[in-house]
């Protein structure tokens, strides 16, 4: 098991989250449903799968819920 509140990227993706929720005040009523949700839904997903991946009992699991939280970092991606 790892200490997950010890790792930068845990703490980091938190501040993310915060800032996203921040940000989402902001954006107008037109894309409140679709784009808030879904920004909200993958700001969150971020540090609960690493929270998730680091009670479980192997690296590799521990590896897949990274994996998963990554794919969510994506999201916010610039082209």
């Amino acid at each position: 098991m790892n200490n997950f509140e010890k790792l930068i990227f845990w703490q980091k993706s938190i501040e993310l989250a915060k800032q996203i929720y921040f940000c989402c005040q902001n954006i107008s009523s037109d894309e409140k449903f679709g784009l808030i949700s879904q920004m909200k839904r993958s700001a969150v997903s971020i540090p609960s799968n690493i929270v998730e991946g680091s009670g479980r009992n192997s690296n590799k699991e521990f590896n897949h819920f990274l994996a998963v939280a990554l794919g969510s970092a994506f999201e916010y991606r610039r082209n």
